[in-house]
């Protein structure tokens, strides 16, 4: 409910900032005239505001509690407003009443009118406690913690662990009293109350992040009976320790932990093998650069033109398999940093009414395999696209568990939508012949090759994977062929050093 009184104030916000820009441009003269030609820019404007902000996570960050990353999201959001709003007028009456510079100056005055009323709710906040406004960046941890609670303690302990320990610790959500689900704070969203913590446990297990800790930013004693029972059942039942920042302030007590064997630590937790040298020239090609460009633009043209498909894939998985209709997975992407990627459900809830879990088989319709055929379930990724966590091209991001650390040299690149494995065999062929490659795409990156994946991805999606035993032999020659040149680099080195030892003894 919250999430919608920040849309709808948003959208007043987008609106006012429309009506202002046209009466700037007019050197601050009001005309009806002027203000009704521009109903139906103004129209698309809000339209496309009302998708595009929720998608962003622009309207889902409590005000009081906005961060940098909210306001690089409301930049890119308002960005991609603007220009959807202008490409589909153009469609529509190309652009007739709307001023050039009216875009331009709209977007700067809607940028300014939204991180502006955050950061005055912020301060409004702060005006008695002020405190460090240290970034919040989500970065690769061994450990994943839920955090309980959404007060002062919370946030001050996320600016904790973004300073301190954020190679070690990463929130991946919160868990809130007042059941404010859907919000966010400092960039982590709430996931349900304490009383849901095992469904919230679970419901995260199955998207490939696995809790080790529950941290708790609020006195046991505000928590009500259900909430510190589901919290005792879970450390109890799962070995998730629980632990109390009251107490660790307020005395030198140790908090509640349960002890963990370092072979069940082994097991819980996901690291990501990767190493800046292992892809040392690898990367270089100023074509990184194009590359990011051109999936701004196409990512921004393909939203617009595919929004209608969008919206019926949409009704139709709401149809098939009920609500929610998006379906998330962590998994590393960039430099290995973790994000969601973002499907259409083909699929009902892994666990029935009852907590038992389903059979894949019996959770996957007739209209799931015919969007995952078609890819059509993949759609919202354009959204990643063009908020940079994807690319249309390059290696498929993996879930932590089959991501082989022998081939981290994939994750030197931003995964894709699809990519040279995927039309050179794709479900067909093992998981390290699509290992190398990735490993062979991200050493022969270039335009052409981009140009030739996605053309080899149509006939894939109509006929089906065909796994070309060429490709992948070329692949493992050029992978073997390094990795001999890397091992007598390293012995010439070695020799080097062991002669220059003797000269000098």
């Amino acid at each position: 409910m919250r999430s919608l009184r920040i849309l709808l104030a948003d959208l007043a916000l987008v609106s006012f900032a429309l009506v202002a820009s046209s009466i700037l441009r007019e050197n601050l003269e009001f005309s009806s005239d002027h203000l009704l030609a521009l109903i139906p820019y103004g129209l698309l404007t809000i339209s496309t505001a009302a998708i595009v902000l929720p998608l962003s996570g622009v309207t889902t960050a409590v005000w009081r509690y906005s961060s940098p990353q909210n306001y690089r999201d409301i930049v890119t959001a308002v960005v991609a407003i603007v220009a959807g709003a202008a490409v589909l007028t153009f469609i529509a009456n190309r652009l007739e009443g709307v001023p050039r510079a009216l875009p331009l100056l709209q977007a700067l005055i809607t940028i300014t009118l939204m991180i502006g009323a955050r950061i005055a709710s912020r301060l409004w906040h702060m005006r008695r406690s002020p405190r460090d406004w240290q970034q919040d960046v989500i970065v690769p941890t061994a450990e994943s913690v839920l955090l309980v609670g959404l007060n002062e303690l919370a946030e001050l302990y996320l600016h904790s662990i973004t300073r301190y320990a954020r190679d070690r610790v990463r929130v991946v959500g919160l868990l809130d009293s007042q059941a404010r689900r859907g919000l966010s704070l400092l960039s982590h969203r709430v996931l349900g109350t304490p009383e849901d913590v095992a469904d919230v446990v679970r419901t995260l297990e199955v998207h490939g992040v696995v809790i080790t800790r529950v941290v708790l930013a609020v006195p046991l004693r505000e928590l009500s009976t259900q909430a510190r029972e589901a919290l005792f059942a879970l450390e109890a039942s799962n070995a998730i320790p629980l632990e109390f920042l009251d107490q660790k302030i307020a005395s030198d007590r140790p908090s509640r932990e349960v002890a963990h064997s370092d072979s069940a630590s082994e097991t819980r937790t996901q690291t990501y093998a990767f190493s800046a040298r292992s892809g040392e020239g690898l990367v270089g090609s100023p074509y990184r650069t194009v590359k990011r460009l051109l999936d701004i633009v196409f990512a921004a043209l393909l939203l617009v033109m595919l929004a209608p498909i969008m919206g019926l894939v949409a009704l139709v998985a709401i149809m098939d398999v009920g609500f929610p209709v998006l379906f998330w997975q962590e998994r590393p992407g960039l430099g290995a940093q973790p994000f969601k990627v973002f499907k259409f459900r083909t699929m009902a809830a892994a666990h029935d009414a009852h907590g038992r879990r389903r059979l894949e088989s019996q959770r996957i319709s007739s209209i799931g395999n015919v969007l995952r055929r078609t890819r059509l379930d993949e759609l919202p990724q354009l959204i990643s696209i063009l908020m940079g966590r994807m690319s249309f091209v390059g290696p498929r991001p993996l879930l932590p568990i089959d991501q082989p650390a022998d081939y981290s040299a994939r994750l030197l690149v931003r995964p894709g939508l699809t990519g040279w494995a995927q039309i050179k065999g794709g479900r067909a062929i093992s998981p390290t012949d699509k290992a190398a490659l990735d490993v062979w795409y991200v050493r022969n990156m270039s335009f052409l090759l981009d140009i030739k994946i996605i053309i080899g991805t149509i006939p894939m999606i109509l006929f089906g994977e065909k796994v070309e035993n060429d490709a992948i032999a070329q692949a493992w020659r050029e992978l073997e062929k390094s990795q001999a040149q890397a091992e007598k680099n390293g012995a010439a080195a070695a020799s080097v050093a062991l002669g220059a030892r003797l000269h000098v003894s």
